[in-house]
């Protein structure tokens, strides 16, 4: 599976899981240590935390695996696939941190609301 291919999978997990205000942004140009990032929120740690196993579910599912950085009490998870990473938010960290604006000569891709 190819790394886009497995950007979307992860996408419709989280989305399958309640995610929201999903984002999938390209940064294969900008970036050495991946090609996409997965952004999501999610309104408590509890939905955090299951956000984090539907990613790691969906990576293994297709035998891919994936690292965890944060807790859901921090605001922030993140999921390192390789060519994928997924960022885990509550939303006012999102609001705080804004990666999407960080990483606006990227291509967004898609955007679930």
């Amino acid at each position: 599976m190819d790394a886009l291919t497995f950007a979307h999978h992860l996408v419709d997990a989280l989305e399958e899981h309640k995610g929201e205000d999903i984002v999938l942004l390209d940064i294969h140009n900008l970036a050495p240590f991946a090609d996409y990032f997965v952004i999501c929120s999610g309104s408590n740690d509890r939905l955090l935390d299951a956000l984090a196993r539907a990613a790691l579910d969906a990576g293994r599912s297709v035998k891919i695996h994936g690292r965890v950085e944060g807790t859901a009490r921090s605001g922030w998870i993140l999921v390192d696939f390789g060519e994928v990473v997924v960022h885990l938010f509550a939303p006012d960290l999102r609001a705080y941190y804004r990666l999407e604006d960080l990483w606006a000569e990227g291509k967004t891709l898609l955007h679930v609301q």
